[in-house]
């Protein structure tokens, strides 16, 4: 595909884009973010980019036949004459519950990242990169578009966000997934071993190398997922990342059929990954963008009905994830999720806890989108590279939705927050453990979760559904989260 063998030109181009408009924002000094040992290194997680190339529809006939290098320039380029109402009829046509991420916010979050995580050793993006209802869109302003026309313009959009997002921090690997709206067919819809996950893989496995680079472009190609070795100095780690849209509820192939040969598939890929790190006495991260366990928003307003025999929503059609993954505790140091928005923190429990199998603690990252409300964030990460710990980690967040003269700043850090050494099993067994006898919010770690919960809104009404959500924390099957939501009501 065109678009992804001119990325590496891109980048460069982007590069000095990006590295021209720094100004804006100041360089924090490496002593002043991390908070922990001497040998402790910085990594940037980002999530849910969302980023919206149909803000003015009077470009977008540009954008697509135009080389993925010129889209800043287009995209700069003072708005088109009726670009506003064009985007009011298409907002209308194609609605959502927001707006995702304009131009403008994306270079905001762009000049903060190169500002703020210059010592950054690699970035971790956990999926969605493009916007919601991307397809509808797509159909509005090019209504005669063939589906090759639209794969073509998901794969540059794609290229786009990645290249810039790498230019804003030239050398530092990027890893991402893919996430449930980033496919060429459909939010949810996705064809294993297809032509865009073949050519897609270019862009996602730029930043490895060698025989890992083709090994993972095989994988990626047959089902969007890759394996990948950290750089020193972390030690012995390999990062897992998965595409767990093939294991969401909603999955449906291209053809809108179900199809449960990609997701057994990719857990019998991972169970074999997890297998040769635990020979290897390697360490592992598993990231993926979809996470398990329960739908708590979903779930939480009919929880009552549980209690008389109703099912939980859940995020996944099986619980084969996160069991492969409590499973491996002695293995997996770390999972890493997103697709809530939401700043989250997460337990997986194995069946049963021994001198091997150890709860896996679970961060989900907040959005840069900010079409639930929230303010656009990314996460700073601490980490101990010897024994790929996490050690401590701070949200920093825009002042404003729009990135417009926004001022990025830290909303909090997690070590100084909840008054724990480190984003462990461990600890955030004992922080959720305080929820739990906490049962109407009161004490100051519960007060700083609803606080931090959704960047910049004050999510005290959540205190009213705190327990069935608390239950979700740890409990990534149906049935034991049921029993913890009806505990309270026996």
């Amino acid at each position: 595909m065109e678009s992804v063998l001119k990325a590496g030109r891109f980048c460069a181009y982007a590069s000095a884009f990006v590295l021209g408009l720094s100004a804006l924002a100041v360089r924090i000094p490496a002593q002043a973010v991390a908070n922990g040992g001497a040998n402790s290194i910085q990594a940037l997680f980002v999530s849910d980019i969302h980023f919206e190339p149909f803000r003015d529809p009077g470009k977008a006939a540009q954008l697509a036949a135009a080389p993925v290098e010129d889209w800043n320039r287009i995209l700069a380029a003072p708005a088109s004459a009726d670009g506003a109402a064009q985007w009011t009829k298409l907002d209308e046509a194609c609605p959502t519950r927001g707006y995702d991420t304009s131009y403008a916010l994306y270079q905001s979050s762009l000049h903060a990242i190169h500002a703020q995580a210059g010592e950054a050793k690699f970035v971790l993006v956990s999926g969605d990169l493009i916007a919601h209802n991307f397809s509808c869109k797509f159909a509005a302003v090019f209504p005669k578009a063939t589906p090759a026309e639209y794969r073509a313009f998901v794969e540059k959009t794609i290229v786009y966000v990645m290249a810039n997002l790498r230019a804003a921090l030239p050398g530092v690997p990027v890893y991402a997934a893919l996430g449930n709206n980033d496919s060429d067919c459909g939010d949810y819809q996705l064809d294993a071993n297809s032509k865009f996950l073949k050519e897609s893989g270019q862009v996602f496995a730029a930043d490895l190398e060698g025989a890992e680079k083709a090994q993972a472009l095989r994988d990626f190609a047959a089902g969007g997922y890759y394996s990948v070795s950290l750089r020193a100095p972390v030690e012995k780690t390999r990062l897992l990342v998965l595409d767990d849209l093939f294991m969401s509820e909603r999955y449906q192939t291209c053809g809108g059929k179900t199809d449960a040969a990609p997701a057994d598939a990719q857990i019998a890929w991972l169970k074999q990954q997890l297998n040769e790190a635990r020979d290897k006495k390697e360490k592992v991260w598993v990231m993926a963008h979809i996470p398990p366990g329960v739908d708590s928003y979903s779930t939480a307003r009919k929880w009552m009905a549980l209690c008389a025999g109703g099912k939980p929503k859940m995020f996944l059609s099986s619980e084969a994830l996160p069991e492969v993954i409590a499973e491996y505790g002695d293995v997996v140091q770390l999972a890493i999720f997103a697709h809530t928005h939401m700043d989250e923190v997460r337990l997986l429990i194995p069946a049963k806890t021994d001198a091997v199998q150890k709860p896996v603690a679970l961060k989900m990252v907040a959005s840069i989108s900010p079409i639930d409300g929230n303010n656009p964030s990314f996460t700073m990460a601490t980490i101990d590279p010897a024994r790929a710990i996490l050690e401590d980690y701070r949200v920093i967040a825009a002042s404003n939705q729009t990135g417009i003269d926004a001022k990025w700043s830290e909303e909090y850090d997690f070590a100084k927050a909840y008054h724990e050494p480190a984003f462990t099993a461990a600890t955030v067994e004992s922080l959720i453990g305080g929820f739990k006898t906490d049962a109407s919010a009161q004490t100051s770690a519960s007060q700083s979760y609803l606080r931090y919960y959704m960047t910049g809104v004050d999510m005290r009404m959540m205190a009213l559904i705190w327990h069935p959500y608390v239950c979700s924390l740890t409990n990534a099957t149906a049935d034991v989260y049921r029993e913890c939501v009806c505990s309270m009501v026996k």
